[in-house]
């Protein structure tokens, strides 16, 4: 028979044990994006980067280990679906292009409406990490409105133009058919081409069967989705780099984690963002050498056309702020708090916009 002393021993002991299992635990996340690994250079930086980088984080340096359940290229959520999926909890980390969201994420889209910005993804991404960190209100929505944490940033390489069909002057494309993401189709009013909302996983059938006969697509992903073979002209206008992509996480299940993976969920979310303008670098250089190693018609456009074409776009920055501002956000305050910090990156526009 087990005395008052040994019980009360025995008992301390199972507490001890119950108490080491209840803190060791292995934690499954369900983490996707719209596009697909590989050709989507922030998706390849979630699956590659941080995805691998939270595991080796959290069992070196906690009592818990993660396992990521990981659906890209549509597995689990649309590119246009990605947003809502983080909220309702049908992924618990989101990778995705604020692109598709022009109505909850309008103000977010703000690189859009200042193109021919930083050609340079580095440049690009401080720019806009300084305009987060300057206006709370854009990283507060993702939680407010939506139930997310922000975990990192990260964007597009630079923007040029890729058509079915040759062409020498901007007034060539006049009634072209050209496909874009949606924000920045507006850069096409000036060249007088008719604007057509699309998506990546959607161009190469598109532009092979006529549904539009251009994208506007940057050359990491036109070399990657092979848009080259239905549509081998590419042309380098420089509409700029865009930093325009969000890795966030369902606020309900980032509060149920330790806080010690907590705090690694967000360093790594900050490290993914932090090493983005460069992965971008390397990819836009990789996407040109390979669209001519394929044998693409890559050409220049001209200094003078290029200027003609953002002095076009003159009222396009101050439109969209005003917009912003009439859907009750900050969209003056974002507006010119980014032009200001492309100028501290030391990029020259080639036109100088001003906001009202």
């Amino acid at each position: 028979m087990l005395s008052f002393g040994k019980v009360g021993a025995l008992a301390s002991v199972l507490a001890l044990l119950g108490a080491s299992a209840a803190v060791a635990d292995t934690f499954t996340l369900r983490i996707g994006s719209g596009h697909p690994n590989g050709p989507a250079v922030y998706v390849a930086d979630t699956a590659n980067f941080f995805v691998p980088e939270v595991k080796r984080r959290v069992a070196a340096e906690t009592e818990h280990e993660i396992e990521f359940v990981e659906g890209y290229g549509g597995a689990i959520a649309g590119v246009a679906e990605t947003l809502e999926s983080v909220q309702n909890g049908i992924l618990d980390i989101g990778s995705y292009c604020i692109c598709f969201e022009p109505a909850k994420l309008f103000l977010h889209n703000f690189p859009y409406y200042a193109p021919f910005g930083p050609q340079d993804s580095v440049q690009q991404m401080k720019a806009t990490r300084a305009v987060y960190d300057q206006v709370p209100w854009l990283t507060e929505q993702f939680t407010k409105e939506y139930g997310q944490v922000l975990l990192g940033l990260h964007g597009w390489d630079n923007y040029h133009l890729g058509t079915t069909d040759p062409w020498e002057t901007v007034e060539d494309l006049k009634g072209v058919k050209i496909g874009g993401a949606g924000p920045n189709l507006p850069w096409l009013e000036y060249a007088g081409a008719i604007p057509v909302q699309s998506t990546l996983p959607d161009g190469y059938l598109s532009l092979q069967t006529g549904v539009y006969n251009g994208w506007l697509m940057f050359p990491s992903a036109y070399l990657g989705f092979k848009f080259y073979e239905p549509s081998p002209n590419y042309t380098l206008i420089g509409f700029g780099a865009m930093g325009v992509n969000a890795l966030t996480m369902n606020k309900r299940k980032f509060d149920s984690l330790p806080e010690d993976v907590q705090k690694i969920l967000v360093e790594v979310g900050r490290a993914y963002e932090d090493q983005a303008g460069e992965t971008l670098n390397a990819r836009q250089a990789a996407g040109l050498k390979g669209l001519e190693e394929v044998g693409a018609n890559i050409k220049k456009l001209g200094e003078e056309a290029r200027a003609g074409w953002a002095a076009s776009l003159a009222e396009f920055p101050n439109r969209q702020a005003k917009d912003a501002d009439s859907r009750g956000m900050p969209g003056t305050e974002v507006m010119k708090a980014y032009l200001a910090a492309v100028d501290e990156t030391g990029y020259k526009w080639p036109y100088t916009y001003t906001i009202e």
